[in-house]
């Protein structure tokens, strides 16, 4: 999950959770609303950490041909 689904989960569990009150019978929205922020929540705290890991750099050392003389100067 990106950062930018994450705080789109979130922002419409709380919308759910605390703007919206309609009784669609056997669905409870607040419910719903908290479960999706609470989703968003852990899929931000998780891209967090994966975009602060640590990724391994590789260095190439440069490895120069003998030294070769140009004759055209």
């Amino acid at each position: 999950m990106r950062i930018g689904t994450s705080i789109g989960l979130i922002a419409i569990g709380l919308i759910l959770a605390l703007a919206v009150r309609v009784d669609l019978g056997g669905l409870d929205l607040q419910l719903i609303g908290w479960i999706l922020a609470v989703v968003g929540v852990v899929g931000l705290v998780a891209s967090l950490l994966i975009a602060r890991q640590s990724r391994p750099v590789i260095t190439r050392d440069e490895v120069h041909p003998p030294h070769v003389h140009d004759h055209r100067y």
